[in-house]
């Protein structure tokens, strides 16, 4: 597998942010680990944390696990993350909630962009191609192919309020090319 990343240079270095993707594939997870050039911590589903050797190992990295069954908890989580999020640590959020079966973008969930208006950081969208193909949904076998990881400019949250969300939303899309 090989991976292809462009944009780098929309990276200011030691700014945090609030990291927004597709997602395709649990490969995403790789590509995100392996060639994007920040510190950050995951928002995951609480399921997740049961998962063997990678919840125990998810938990002691500090990643952020929500209950999405439970809005009073996924809120105050959320609340208690804000405080790791800063001097160039970032979080990073699938918007879509869940992995998208058929590769078309799903709608967009608004706890990131609720999140980087309360904590007024910048969002940085991210797109990442050809991983669907890569590790399929569904299957643990693992195809040739080339991925690729694309780093939009970041989005300037400043002005945004909970009634325009989904206008940042709707920007964040279209920046994004999704």
């Amino acid at each position: 597998m090989f991976v292809k990343v462009r944009g780098k240079e929309n990276i200011v270095p030691g700014r945090s942010y609030v990291v927004v993707g597709n997602h395709q594939s649990q490969y995403d997870i790789f590509v995100v680990y392996g060639w994007l050039p920040i510190d950050f911590q995951w928002v995951m589903k609480i399921e997740l944390r049961k998962v063997p050797i990678i919840g125990y190992y998810c938990h002691k990295a500090g990643h952020i696990y929500i209950d999405r069954s439970n809005s009073a908890a996924a809120v105050a989580t959320i609340n208690a993350a804000k405080a790791k999020i800063c001097g160039g640590t970032s979080v990073f959020f699938f918007p879509e909630g869940t992995r998208s079966k058929t590769g078309q973008l799903l709608e967009f969930k608004k706890g990131a962009f609720k999140f980087a208006i309360d904590t007024a950081l910048p969002i940085l969208p991210v797109t990442i191609k050809g991983t669907r193909d890569i590790l399929p949904a569904n299957s643990i076998a693992l195809f040739p192919g080339t991925a690729e990881l694309i780093i939009h400019p970041q989005i300037d949250v400043t002005g945004y309020t909970d009634d325009t969300i989904t206008e940042l939303m709707s920007v964040a899309r279209k920046l994004a090319g999704y």
